[in-house]
């Protein structure tokens, strides 16, 4: 989930993709193309001084973490919004990644 509650966020990991669902509207939002094999069990919110409310998830077998940035209906966060549903960020980690 991201940081609002409202969107769900699911893996395509054939396709090397997050799905974020609206759970509002009950459809698709945004379909983002990441590292390898994402795994978003174990993603985390939080705001990024720079890209905003982001969402984060490591990838299987790939030693980086994606930050997505995820909508958000606060307009404190609108200055954000060109980057909605993009990897704004790559972090590169140590090892092989999650399991």
């Amino acid at each position: 989930w991201d940081a609002s509650g409202r969107y769900f966020m699911v893996a395509a990991n054939a396709s090397n993709k997050v799905a974020a669902v609206d759970t509002k509207t009950g459809k698709l939002a945004a379909r983002v193309a990441s590292a390898k094999f994402p795994l978003p069990g174990r993603g985390a919110n939080f705001v990024h001084p720079e890209f905003g409310p982001v969402w984060s998830t490591g990838h299987l077998g790939d030693a980086v973490v994606s930050l997505i940035s995820a909508a958000s209906d606060d307009l404190k966060f609108d200055k954000y919004k060109a980057n909605n549903w993009k990897v704004v960020q790559e972090l590169k980690m140590p090892g092989a990644g999650n399991l």
